[in-house]
């Protein structure tokens, strides 16, 4: 508790994301006393000088409130069996050779939500050997100076690392824990059960804002690790020796034969593995050798403003803080959005179609989709180009309502000399190569997208205190009916050619976001640490 994340959290624009090491998740606890001349942090302040426990809080942020820390401190004394247990080890007088050891519960005790700290913890002197405890034992080490991992299949876990969010020291998921009626219950069941949105009993798990994105990413990072483990620990059963020859090494790039039969594999079955990607695009081809070349491609955005998701909001929330709202109102949208493209046919009758849910890294969720219509349907013309697709801003006297959706939400940028620093700029260029020409007529563009038409003479002031003006080659193409509808970002293309299929599948079936993190040599191909190096997660993706 109050414990100190070390390099596993990275903050994003919208949120907090975590990285996984070696598929596994780890949060480090510090020395138990401070070093000499230091003042007590994180979790020392449950140990050291606890008669200024809120003054020495207050010294690491100007920001809190001191009745706030002092009200949250009462309620963790009084009820938090792992406070206790803290600060009782202040008063031994030989702390500075004391190891905490927090011993995993016994099978039939994973019931007890309210344990009491002789259940979870004791305090050893240092001649008690550690080697002899379960291998779930959790030692945290003296003022040595090295730190210990808290493990994430143990029910202790979340108490330990989220004493805000569980103020009474209630026991998360653990190996043991069961159902009412005695079966297992798996630590995705569990966590989508604590998640849940109860009208009449609200939980303080949705009330944490950027503590809940922590909490969210830290526990499906959990379940995914348990997965992969999984794998990794019964390669027999997924019968990996099928990928084990020479020929499937050379196609995955492997050029030093000593590797060759030893590769750790991530089968298609697991859902976001290269694999997986692989066979997706290799079906989503399949389609176009079937049925032809796709006849557009609509990107839909999740609009956090939504008052579906506003209305739910606690007092004094915004969008941001309920991640688990924007995935939860998404995806009940975009069912929505299925059944008018695919079901009613709102542009065409539709042959086949394949798309892809996607996160962008500032945490909004997102689908490309790929639509291919009937024969009846094609869409051949520059005419009927501009039968569905626009690119202009609407009269704002004759068209006002998607006047108003049109500026808030398909407005590109500004960038370029308007705004040198926008994120799609490229070596001083627009990489998406806004703003677009003006044109008269459509016309079919070359082997890509069309040029829509786009005329000359509109410009819009959109930012009143940087006296911005955006004019039609600003506008990013849109279908009026879809804009007004779902009032959200939704860019529609017309797939002019044939050359661009290829990149488009490719593009929508390309897997998760990563960053770079390190680069290093290993002996054996192991494409579950492939799939872990630098995964991205955001919150709302976890929840999803």
């Amino acid at each position: 508790m109050g414990v100190n994340i070390d390099q596993t959290l990275a903050t994003g624009a919208n949120g907090i994301y975590t990285f996984r090491a070696h598929g596994a998740i780890y949060h480090s606890i510090g020395s138990l006393l401070p070093r000499e001349n230091c003042r007590p942090r994180y979790l020392q302040m449950w140990i050291v000088d606890t008669d200024h426990e809120v003054d020495n809080r207050l010294q690491e942020n100007n920001e809190l409130r001191q009745d706030l820390l002092i009200k949250i401190q009462n309620i963790l004394h009084q009820h938090n069996p792992f406070v206790n247990v803290f600060r009782q080890i202040g008063q031994r007088q030989d702390i500075p050779k004391c190891k905490i050891i927090i011993k995993q519960q016994a099978p039939n005790q994973h019931q007890y939500s309210l344990p009491t700290a002789s259940q979870v913890a004791a305090v050893i002197v240092d001649n008690e050997s550690p080697e002899n405890l379960g291998s779930r034992d959790i030692v945290i080490q003296g003022i040595d100076g090295y730190l210990m991992n808290i493990q994430d299949i143990v029910g202790y876990y979340d108490p330990l690392q989220y004493p805000l969010l569980l103020p009474y020291g209630t026991y998360g998921w653990d190996i043991n824990s069961r159902n009412m009626d005695g079966t297992r219950l798996t630590c995705l069941n569990y966590y989508a059960y604590m998640l849940q949105i109860r009208e009449n009993s609200p939980t303080l798990l949705l009330r944490g804002a950027r503590l809940l994105k922590q909490y969210v990413v830290d526990n499906y990072v959990k379940i995914e690790t348990q997965r992969l483990r999984w794998i990794r620990s019964n390669q027999r059963n997924i019968r990996s020796e099928l990928y084990q020859g020479l020929q499937d090494c050379l196609d995955g790039g492997e050029n030093n034969a000593g590797n060759v039969g030893h590769r750790i594999v991530l089968p298609s079955s697991f859902s976001g593995s290269s694999r997986d990607m692989y066979q997706r695009y290799q079906d989503a081809m399949t389609l176009v050798q079937t049925y032809g070349k796709p006849d557009l491609m609509i990107t839909m955005t999740c609009n956090p403003n939504w008052s579906e998701i506003k209305n739910q909001l606690y007092p004094g929330q915004s969008p941001q803080d309920r991640p688990d709202l924007i995935t939860r109102i998404f995806k009940s949208k975009f069912e929505e959005f299925k059944k008018d493209i695919v079901d009613r046919g709102v542009l065409g009758k539709v042959q086949s179609y394949s798309y892809v849910i996607k996160y962008q890294k500032r945490g909004l969720p997102h689908v490309h989709m790929l639509i291919i219509f009937q024969n009846t349907d094609k869409l051949q013309t520059p005419d009927e180009f501009d039968s569905i697709v626009r690119a202009e801003i609407p009269s704002q006297t004759e068209e006002p309502n998607l006047y108003e959706v049109v500026i808030h939400h398909m407005i590109h940028g500004p960038c370029g000399a308007l705004n040198p620093n926008s994120p799609c700029m490229r070596d001083g260029k627009c990489k998406k190569k806004f703003p677009k020409q003006f044109v008269s007529h459509t016309s079919r563009g070359m082997d890509s997208y069309p040029l829509y038409r786009r005329r000359e003479g509109t410009q819009v002031q959109i930012y009143e205190n940087d006296q911005f003006k955006v004019d039609n080659g600003w506008v990013v193409p849109y279908n009026p009916w879809l804009l007004l509808k779902y009032d959200c970002h939704i860019n529609v293309e017309v797939c002019g050619g044939i050359k661009c299929v290829k990149y488009i599948y490719k593009y929508i079936h390309k897997g998760p976001d990563r960053v770079a993190l390190e680069v290093h040599n290993g002996h054996n191909l192991d494409e579950i640490q492939q799939y872990v190096d630098g995964r991205w997660i955001s919150a709302p993706e976890a929840l999803w």
